[in-house]
């Protein structure tokens, strides 16, 4: 059971028999640990278990949209145009009867304005209106509870009042996938011990005295676990693809990327000055009927062969919860010959049965991606990126990329926290332990998706992720549901444009290892009852009687348990 494990305690060396027997019998007072259930939960029972059991090398079914009826797009754009006439109109009375409210907006005191009506207008309009469900002031570990400081605004959300009191709420905003985010384990106290060895920062950048053994050892560890010759650690996932396209492509090669891929990748690849192409998400037959066409006309005005073509997709999309077609773009890389990059932010850890991500839940040879890009935090519960591949690559990237030259390097502690919850999940340190982390994710994963779905709720995505958009379609409905959930003291995370499309708002539900089956069923019934008072059950999908999910909370969570196990496909 992961709530009470061994542990190996911090001792210094022993000069005499004394000492040695004393810190024996310290080691085994501490020789066992429980986890701080606000922060991880224990395991309720052995069948909210769940290996990922994908068929090998078998290609996804094709994303199917579950679409609301019509009337929820138009009221949605009608609710966006009144929001647009009235603050027009507000604006308009605003700058000329002189409000302080548009002294921003105006010139004065022979000053142009701060900014334009149209430039601030949806920060003014719409996020304003939403302060109180954004930027959240939160304490301690974001476990399975998070802390949350109450405040009130008594001036429509300009500014907050804090009574000094504080909320702990299930935390369903953060990501902590494997629930390694912890302040008792062996990720702490690995962490503990390189401080007292190594202090809290590193030297220097990583070209000019940063680099120590603890990087050398921590880049090996993360090239074995995901199955490269080497890999290189930066400490910032965001400036890992910031960076690394700079030094993988120039202004003669193309760059093919998915249409949601992350705001990193497309600044990275701006910066590279290659030529950049979009195929529509997730669409195989889009990306080679533009792959033919780019490698029969070339690059623009010379029409000369592209010097490189690369295809960039990420793994797990944090937005939409779908996954690449890996074994397609395995297929379409070797008939064109053209090189893949695979964003692993979110699917690193978090998918395949032994955490290794796409190419692990599709059980396809790593050497089939030329290169593997993924971030530390979600599922390791520290900080940073790192890219992995061929050893002349890494090499290559170590000498050129800016992220290696003039930034940071990682902190001891955090290398530390890498190092130790790469080798739980491998099973290294404490065997076992590593495994049923990735399967209580997997359980609650699939859990939490199909209640949902059962409920009559709209939700995206593939079934065994992490991530699980519900849909919410309406503005005025995103504040409604984040204020109706922290009244029940749940944190959640919605998400509007530009984030996403106009009429695609959503909340997006991060799902971790440290949460229970009872923490899942109290979301769902708090779900259920929001969800019908905001009228949120519009999705269109039937059952085998050719009738509408809009099953009651008890017949939803009735045979739940035993259906996860299942094939969807026969359900």
């Amino acid at each position: 059971m992961i709530e009470a494990m061994s542990i190996s305690p911090i001792i210094t060396p022993a000069s005499t028999d004394q000492e040695k027997k004393l810190a024996a019998a310290a080691a085994a007072k501490n020789s066992k640990y429980k986890l701080d259930p606000e922060e991880f939960g224990p395991l309720e029972d052995p069948r909210y278990l769940y290996v990922q059991n994908h068929p090998p090398g078998k290609e996804l079914p094709p994303d199917v949209e579950d679409l609301p009826p019509y009337y929820v797009f138009i009221t949605t754009y009608i609710c966006y145009l009144v929001l647009i006439v009235v603050g027009h109109i507000r604006d308009f009375f605003a700058r000329h009867t002189n409000t302080g409210n548009a002294s921003d907006l105006k010139e004065h005191d022979g000053y142009a304005p701060l900014f334009s009506d149209f430039d601030s207008f949806y920060t003014r309009r719409l996020k304003h209106r939403l302060t109180d469900c954004f930027n959240r002031i939160c304490y301690g570990v974001p476990g399975r509870f998070i802390k949350v400081r109450d405040r009130y605004s008594e001036d429509f959300f300009y500014t907050f009042k804090y009574p000094g009191t504080l909320s702990s709420c299930l935390n369903l905003s953060s990501y902590n996938y494997l629930g390694f985010a912890q302040s008792v384990g062996q990720c702490t106290d690995a962490a503990e011990l390189a401080v007292r060895e190594n202090g809290t920062i590193s030297p220097g950048v990583r070209a000019s005295g940063g680099t120590s053994l603890m990087h050398l050892e921590t880049e090996r560890i993360v090239a074995d676990f995901v199955g490269k010759e080497d890999a290189a650690v930066f400490s910032m996932g965001y400036a890992t693809n910031a960076n690394i396209f700079a030094t993988l492509v120039d202004k003669n090669c193309l760059v093919i990327s998915d249409e949601l891929n992350h705001a990193s990748i497309r600044f990275g690849v701006r910066v590279s000055k290659a030529v950049i192409k979009i195929f529509q998400h997730n669409d195989m037959d889009s990306l080679e009927k533009l792959l033919r066409e780019q490698i029969s006309q070339g690059q623009p005005r010379t029409h000369r062969p592209w010097k490189k073509i690369l295809v960039v997709v990420e793994g797990l999309y944090s937005m939409e919860g779908t996954m690449c077609n890996l074994p397609r773009l395995i297929e379409l890389r070797n008939k064109y010959k053209i090189y893949l990059f695979v964003d692993e932010a979110h699917s690193i850890g978090a998918m395949g049965k032994n955490g290794r991500g796409v190419c692990d839940y599709f059980s396809i040879d790593p050497s089939n991606v030329d290169i593997l890009m993924g971030t530390l935090t979600k599922s390791f519960g520290a900080t940073g990126g790192y890219i992995a591949g061929d050893k002349t690559v890494i090499d290559c990237i170590r000498s050129q990329n800016m992220g290696n030259l003039y930034a940071e390097s990682i902190a001891p502690p955090v290398l530390a926290q890498i190092q130790s919850s790469l080798k739980t999940i491998s099973g290294e340190v404490r065997p076992g332990e590593g495994q049923e982390r990735l399967q209580r994710l997997a359980f609650n994963s699939r859990y939490l998706r199909l209640g949902l779905h059962r409920l009559g709720y709209i939700v995206s995505g593939a079934e065994d992720s992490p991530i699980i958009p519900l849909m919410l379609y309406h503005p005025a409905k995103m504040p409604a549901f984040s204020r109706l959930m922290l009244e029940r003291k749940i944190a959640v995370v919605v998400v509007g444009y530009p984030a996403t499309p106009l009429t695609s708002s959503r909340v997006r539900l991060c799902v971790s290892a440290a949460l229970t089956k009872s923490d899942l069923d109290r979301l769902l019934f708090a779900i259920e009852e929001c969800g019908t008072r905001l009228r949120l059950k519009m999705s269109q999908a039937t059952d085998k009687n050719g009738q509408l999910y809009r099953w009651s909370f008890e017949n939803a969570t009735r045979n739940l348990v035993e259906d996860v196990h299942k094939d969807w496909s026969t359900l």
